[in-house]
This record gives structure tokens, C-alpha cells and sequence, in this order.
């Protein structure tokens, strides 16, 4: 069996699809009423009322899919929904599981597999941070560039193998290109923004001080307690991946204040309109190359979905 290597160096056996109860889900969603979509997006904490704003919107408890486990988070609602927004079909799920909540690493995956079994090749993954630098502020937006996992488990373990490649294999975790068009439609939106690296703990505690400190020398931006198993499957899965982090607080370890899970959700809502200008313009650039051939994971997901 051939081996390739992740960009932090991981080695994998090979190209990976979702799991076939991920397609089986998928299914039911279409049989359902909902449809199959070319852009996926987890909104995280604070930023699931966004679907409101999308065109032709069908949604459904995540439970009722029989396959994504249910979040007890605050600020995640348990829903997935299909709409459209400039042209292009979406799916979205409001909120996601954490590994905080007692779930096994293959649970954590579960999303961004029924997504990748819909259809998507383009993912948008959302998250609300804590800030790192002296000269951030609250609201301001972090296209992430690359993560430091403080965790460290096989996120793609449970990953269907399969016999055909994935659609490429991209250099990094984080599409460069998407990436770039997020910050420029931060730009246009009028909010600040800033590309940087994401730091991932477990959670669900809020960092000490000298964890603060520690982080910087590590050289994080902000840091949370999500997203990079998403990443780390999606790209197993040949998708292009552009991840936003909303930073909610910013974390200075000699004037530390106190935060909770409730003003972080307040803080997050507030920056939605950034996070919206950046879905918007994801959404016209895949109308733009619906030409474009899909990748080959989503070819056999489809051609599963119609057997």
C-alpha cells in the first residue's frame, strides 16, 4: 500500500472518502427535501443564525441524520441546513461537536464527512478564539494560516479508504488561494482582519497565564478548541479548506479578564457580517467555475448517492 504525508509530515495510507454511513446520511438528507451542495461550511460558536440570510433554505436537526452526534455547546444550535447564496448550492451545519464533550476523535470528523458526501469540495470552517497578540482587539477576524495541534490524534484515521485519488494533493492544510480571497473580502467589508496560526487544546477550560505565555513563544495567534480535526479530514479528503477564527477575547497574561461561553456567543454574533462577506465571495467565485470538474471523492459520492 502507497504512503503520502500530510504537510505536517503524517504519514497516511493512502487517499481517503467519508465513511459509508456518511454517504447513507447524505441520502437521507436528500430523500428528505434537502440537496447536495459544492461549498460546505461549519459555523461555529455564535454565527449559526447566518443561514437566515441564504436564499431557498431547508434545514434539519443534526440528530435526525442518524449520523452526526448532537452538540451540548453553547452557541451551537444541532442543525444542518441546504440554500443558496449568489448562485451557488450550500450546505451548512449550525455548530459542531467538541472533543470537550466527552466524544471520541472519529466523532469530531463526522461534519465535515457528511459534507464532503454532499457534494462539497470548498469548505469554510468557522470558530470563535481567543486572541494572543497585544495588538488585536475583540471582533477582528484571523484567516487562518496554519494550526499547532496540542492535542495530536489520528483525525483521519476512520476515514474510508479508497481506490482512487483524491482530487490533489494540496501542498498545505489551508488553500492559499481561498485564503486570499478571504482576506480581500474582509477588506471590502470593512472589518479587521489579519492572516495567522491557530493553536488547538481540548479544552473546555480557558488557558492559564503562563499557557498564554507558552503560546506565544510558540508562536500562535489565537487559540480554541476546535477546527483542526475538521481541516485535517477535509484535507485527507482532497477538499480546499479556508478556515476563519472571530476573535472573541483577547487574552493578556498580566491583565487577565473573565470570559464565558455566553459573551463569547455575543461577541461572535457581532462579527458576523465579516464572516458573511467572506461566504458571499466563496459562493460567487464557485459560480464563476461551476465548469470545473468536481474532485474524484465527490464523483464517487455521487455516483454512491444515485446507486
Amino acid at each position: 500500500m502507497s504512503m503520502f504525508y500530510s504537510p505536517h509530515g503524517v504519514a497516511h495510507s493512502g487517499p481517503c472518502g467519508p465513511r459509508t454511513e456518511a454517504v447513507l446520511a447524505a441520502a437521507r438528507i436528500v430523500a428528505a427535501g434537502g440537496s447536495r451542495g459544492s461549498i460546505g461550511v461549519v459555523l461555529g460558536t455564535g454565527l449559526g443564525e447566518l443561514v437566515s440570510r441564504l436564499e431557498n433554505v431547508w434545514s434539519m436537526e443534526s440528530k435526525q441524520t442518524q449520523w452526526l452526534p448532537e452538540s451540548r455547546a453553547t452557541g451551537h444550535a444541532g442543525r444542518i441546513a441546504c440554500g443558496t447564496l449568489n448562485g451557488s448550492n450550500l450546505v451548512v451545519l449550525q455548530g459542531r461537536v467538541h472533543g470537550y464533550e466527552g466524544l471520541p476523535p472519529e466523532s469530531l470528523t463526522r461534519g465535515v464527512e457528511l459534507l464532503a458526501a454532499l457534494g462539497a469540495t470548498t469548505i469554510l470552517l468557522t470558530n470563535a478564539s481567543g486572541g494572543l497578540r497585544a495588538d488585536m482587539q475583540t471582533g477582528e477576524l484571523v484567516v487562518i494560516s496554519d494550526h499547532i495541534d496540542f492535542v495530536r490524534q489520528p483525525w483521519s484515521a476512520a476515514l474510508e479508504p479508497t481506490a482512487e485519488p483524491v482530487g490533489s494533493c494540496l501542498p498545505a492544510y489551508y488553500d492559499a488561494e481561498l485564503s486570499g480571497m478571504a482576506m480581500a473580502a474582509t477588506r471590502r467589508a470593512g472589518t479587521v482582519a489579519r492572516s495567522g496560526v491557530y493553536a488547538y487544546f481540548r479544552g473546555p477550560s480557558y488557558e492559564t497565564r503562563a499557557e498564554y505565555r507558552l503560546l506565544r513563544q510558540c508562536g500562535a495567534d489565537v487559540v480554541g478548541m476546535s477546527t483542526v480535526p475538521e481541516v485535517v479530514a477535509s484535507w485527507s479528503m482532497g477538499l480546499r479548506v479556508v478556515a476563519v477564527s472571530v476573535v472573541t477575547n483577547v487574552a493578556l497574561p498580566d491583565a487577565i479578564t473573565q470570559t464565558d461561553a455566553e459573551e463569547v456567543c455575543r461577541m461572535a454574533a457581532n462579527c458576523a457580517e465579516g464572516v458573511w462577506g467572506i461566504l458571499a465571495t466563496l459562493a460567487a467565485a464557485k459560480t464563476k467555475t461551476k465548469t470545473s470538474g468536481p474532485t474524484r471523492v465527490a464523483i464517487g459520492v455521487a455516483r454512491s448517492l444515485a446507486e
